[in-house]
C-alpha cells in the first residue's frame, strides 16, 4: 500500500467519523459533512453551463480573494527576496537594520489593519498592505540568512574572475540562498491565506472571509463550514503546487538541504 493510498484511506476514515458522530450528536454548530458538501455544491457549482457551472459567488468573491491573495504573496516575494539580498551581502547594512528589522516583525499584522484602513481607506489596497506587511518577514529574513551563507569559495572565485555585478548576484548568490528563500516562501504562502481572510473580515463586502462573516451572522453553518474546508482546500493545493514548483527549481540540490521544514531565520 502506497503513501498516497494511505493518507487518503485515512482522510476518508475521518469522514466517515465526523459524519457518523455529527449524526449522533445533532449539533446545529457542526453539521455533518453530508450537509456542507451539498452547501458547497449550491454554493459554488450550481451555476449555468456558459460559466462552467460556477456560480456568481465563485467570481465575485473566491476568485477576488485568490487575486487578493497571490498579489500580496508576489508583491512580499518581490521585496522580500530584493532587500534580503541586498542586507544579506552587507554586513554593515545590516547592523544598522537588524533591530528595525526585530521591532517590525513583532507587530501582530491584524493589530495594524486600523492603520492600514487610515491609510488606504476600506477596499483592495488596505488588504494587499495587510498582507504584505504580515507575511514579508519570513522571506525577508530567510533571505538574509540565505545570502550570508554563500561559499566563501564561490565568492573568491567570483571575485578573481572580476564577475559582473548583477551575473554575481543572479549566478551565485540567488542560487545559493535558493534553499532558505523557498522555506520563506512557504511559511508566507500560509500565512497569506489566514491574513486575506482576516482583511476580509473587516475591509470588504466580498471574498471568503466576508461569506464567512455574513454565513455566520444568517446562523447559515452549512455554508460557514463550506467556506472554511474551502480555504483548506486552497492552501493545500497552492502549498502543493510551490512544493512541485521547489522541486524543480532546486533539482540540482542535494535532497536534504531542500526538504527541510520551513523555519524563521533570525537576524
Amino acid at each position: 500500500m502506497t503513501n498516497f493510498f494511505k493518507r487518503w484511506v485515512v482522510f476518508v476514515g475521518l469522514l466517515v467519523v465526523w459524519q457518523v458522530v455529527t449524526v449522533y450528536t445533532d449539533d446545529p454548530f457542526f453539521p455533518p459533512p453530508s450537509d456542507i458538501g451539498e452547501a458547497a455544491y449550491k454554493l459554488w457549482l450550481s451555476g449555468p453551463p456558459d460559466k462552467l457551472f460556477l456560480t456568481d459567488v465563485v467570481y465575485d468573491d473566491v476568485l477576488d480573494s485568490l487575486t487578493r491573495l497571490l498579489g500580496g504573496w508576489a508583491i512580499a516575494a518581490v521585496v522580500g527576496i530584493s532587500i534580503g539580498i541586498a542586507l544579506g551581502r552587507s554586513r554593515t547594512a545590516l547592523e544598522y537594520t537588524g533591530p528595525v528589522l526585530t521591532f517590525m516583525r513583532s507587530i501582530p499584522p491584524p493589530a495594524l489593519v486600523p492603520v492600514f484602513m487610515l491609510l488606504f481607506k476600506i477596499g483592495s489596497f488596505m488588504q494587499l498592505a495587510t498582507i504584505v506587511f504580515g507575511i514579508l518577514w519570513p522571506i525577508l529574513l530567510n533571505t538574509i540568512d540565505g545570502a550570508r551563507t554563500v561559499d566563501a569559495t564561490k565568492v573568491e572565485t567570483s571575485k578573481v574572475f572580476r564577475v559582473p555585478r548583477v551575473q554575481w548576484v543572479l549566478g551565485v548568490v540567488l542560487p545559493s540562498a535558493a534553499p532558505k528563500i523557498f522555506a520563506g516562501l512557504r511559511v508566507s504562502l500560509s500565512l497569506s491565506l489566514v491574513l486575506m481572510v482576516v482583511s476580509e473580515l473587516v475591509g470588504t463586502d466580498n471574498g471568503i472571509g466576508a461569506q464567512l462573516l455574513l454565513a455566520q451572522r444568517e446562523f447559515d453553518y452549512a455554508n460557514m463550514w463550506a467556506g472554511i474546508v474551502l480555504l483548506g482546500v486552497i492552501g493545500y493545493v497552492l502549498n502543493s503546487l510551490l512544493l512541485v514548483a521547489e522541486r524543480r527549481v532546486l533539482g540540482w540540490q542535494p535532497k536534504q538541504e531542500h526538504s527541510k521544514p520551513a523555519q524563521l531565520a533570525t537576524v
